[in-house]
């Protein structure tokens, strides 16, 4: 249930409306779970869920026909393009002047959203990350470990920024912000590709510890170490490209 009658401030903007962009990708065993999911969230702004199907095959789209309602968007693409293009094509759909992301997976609770809100309704922020590596947590293999953690390593030293977690599904931003930093990814280098646009434009991003319960590439695990490198390199080029505004000290 909403509760629009007490709607917070922040920085001069009266935020009215959270839209979540849900990029989905052959999740037919856990997009209706989901969805219950955000559903039941009990938040203090009102709420639009967009579901962008990205060229599923393997039903998702069946599932997500008989979801569709007044509070649920579905969008398709023919094609799978990936989660960056999934969640541009979100992007340009959505009314609301906060955007949440928000994957299918289950990796990620929804229960989080209010808490994930809080520095942006208080006006401390206009950025907010869901961090998995502060606070408390469940255990990772090592791998998955330390490839977040080097390309996290890396985009604090590049941009020179105390951040905990890059890659992480979790990331609420002002919609003006999200939109003035023209996103061209098209892929899982989405997550580095707008922490770096956010860092080299100057704003500050607020952190707060989500739940995650990760799952193995027999459960359905897209991200594999290729991407790591790709989000590598995508930080590299950012950070020393010639066009635009360097890192603030």
């Amino acid at each position: 249930m909403n509760r629009s009658d007490s709607n917070p401030m922040t920085n001069g903007i009266h935020y009215k409306l959270l839209s979540v962009i849900v990029p989905v990708y052959n999740e037919r065993n856990t997009v209706a779970e989901i969805i219950r999911r955000m559903r039941m969230v009990d938040l203090p702004i009102e709420r639009e869920i967009i579901v962008v199907d990205d060229g599923s095959v393997d039903g998702t789209d069946k599932i997500l026909s008989a979801l569709e309602d007044s509070t649920v968007r579905v969008v398709a693409h023919a094609t799978n393009r990936g989660k960056g293009a999934a969640i541009r094509t979100g992007l340009s759909i959505a009314r609301g002047d906060l955007i949440l992301i928000q994957d299918a997976d289950l990796e990620y609770d929804p229960r989080d959203w209010s808490r994930l809100l809080v520095p942006l309704l208080n006006g401390k922020t206009k950025v907010v990350f869901g961090s998995r590596y502060i606070g408390e947590r469940e255990t990772a293999s090592l791998f998955r470990w330390f490839g977040d953690r080097a390309i996290t390593l890396l985009a604090a030293v590049l941009f020179n920024a105390t951040i905990s977690d890059v890659e992480t599904g979790y990331k609420v931003i002002d919609r003006e912000v999200l939109e003035n930093l023209h996103l061209k990814a098209d892929r899982f280098d989405f997550e580095p590709e707008i922490t770096a646009r956010l860092l080299r434009s100057g704003h500050r991003i607020y952190e707060v510890p989500v739940t995650y319960t990760g799952r193995g590439e027999q459960e359905g695990r897209k991200f594999t170490w290729r991407d790591g490198l790709t989000g590598a390199a995508t930080l590299l080029r950012l950070r020393f490209q010639r066009n635009g505004a360097g890192p603030r000290p």
